[in-house]
């Protein structure tokens, strides 16, 4: 089991770690836009999110092109179509399994958080891997 940290995204807030590489799979941790909290559009949060889970991801030795399974945390259900917009264009044509669901609050604030599972090559293993 080896964790990940990289500089390119935010560090953890609590007791966590951005992911975990064990197996052939990265276990990425929720990822938030919590420096642009309140400021910006769903859309642009849920980009700014998945631009945060991909430095994460690269940092692992895999890729939004790896990605098996997401959730979507949403504050408000009514936030889906801009969350998908930024989503669908993240992803391209990859269609990873995903859950979406509402929840009563989210960290600092914010409206999106996202966490995924991706297959890694661990040879391949990057950034700040400890």
């Amino acid at each position: 089991m080896k964790v990940v940290h990289t500089p390119d995204a935010p560090a953890a807030i609590g007791p966590y770690s951005q992911a975990i590489v064990s197996g052939g799979l990265v276990y990425c941790s929720g990822q938030i836009a919590a420096s642009f909290a309140g400021t910006l559009a769903v859309r642009a949060e849920t980009a700014q999110v998945l631009t945060q889970l991909d430095a994460v991801l690269r940092a692992a030795g895999s890729g939004r092109e790896r990605v098996l399974k997401t959730t979507v945390f949403l504050a408000d259900m009514a936030d889906f179509a801009s969350m998908n917009e930024a989503y669908a264009e993240f992803f391209g044509g990859h269609a990873p399994a995903r859950a979406t669901v509402a929840v009563a609050g989210l960290p600092r604030g914010v409206r999106v958080e996202i966490d995924c599972v991706a297959a890694v090559d661990a040879a391949q293993v990057g950034v700040d891997v400890r």
